[in-house]
């Protein structure tokens, strides 16, 4: 088994983007950035009228994990019906098995408030929604870093590009390369920007999102799914898909 190709190439990227997530995360524990997180989440409250709030809203429902997951799995069972194949359904899966054991995870350790956290339970203090590491306050209202919602957004858009290619030539058509980069682009840029600008998220929760999400979405492209091993009874159903003319 060989890896699949991804850009750029070689391990080297990926070693940059966990350094800058380590990096960022010693920096936020030392005390740093706060002035940068507050000054947009102030920007932000300030211009923000009703009807940019709606729109923005509805935007960012594209960075919902659970209807991602769903569609990514629905998309991956149509798939290994028309194959004839399980090996469609593994890309939904190994995501779901990497972002839960990661995301979450980061989130419980680091503990840290949203900006909302100042005008809604728990009630801080503007200075005290800042701070990571407050494990002292219930889980629910300390789960900000990393944005969950961006790093979702990488992964499962990620995968439905993997699948509907492969989909759509079952179907005897293609996919422009070029759409595959929309729908790998466009939606967690949009959840990226409209997440900080509703002040779900400080800034550095997003930008924390965005490294760890291409972090997971370099090595869910790494994988060769045409080539993984099977179990025994699963193996006349391992006809490849991402390698299919």
């Amino acid at each position: 088994m060989r890896p699949r190709p991804v850009r750029p190439a070689g391990w080297w990227f990926d070693g940059l983007l966990l350094a800058a997530l380590v990096a960022l995360t010693v920096a936020l524990a030392a005390g740093h950035l706060f002035g940068l997180d507050r000054t947009v989440a102030d920007w932000c409250d300030g211009h923000r009228p009703t009807a940019a709030r709606w729109v923005a809203m509805t935007l960012n429902l594209l960075g919902q994990g659970t209807p991602l997951t769903l569609l990514a799995a629905g998309l991956g069972v149509l798939l290994a019906v028309r194959l004839r194949s399980v090996r469609p359904i593994l890309p939904p899966v190994v995501a779901f098995v990497l972002t839960t054991f990661t995301i979450g995870p980061l989130k419980v350790w680091t503990a840290r408030p949203a900006p909302s956290a100042s005008i809604k339970e728990p009630f801080l203090s503007p200075e005290q929604t800042l701070p990571l590491f407050q494990h002292d306050l219930p889980v629910r209202f300390a789960q900000s870093y990393p944005s969950g919602h961006v790093a979702n957004a990488i992964v499962w858009y990620g995968v439905l590009a993997l699948l509907l290619a492969p989909l759509l030539r079952t179907f005897g058509r293609t996919m422009p390369a070029r759409l595959v980069t929309v729908i790998r682009v466009v939606p967690p840029a949009v959840v990226f920007c409209t997440t900080v600008y509703l002040s779900w998220h400080w800034l550095t929760d997003s930008v924390a999102g965005l490294l760890l999400g291409l972090l997971l979405d370099r090595l869910l492209r790494r994988m060769p799914w045409d080539d993984l091993p099977l179990p025994g009874r699963l193996r006349r159903w391992d006809r490849p898909f991402t390698s299919r003319p």
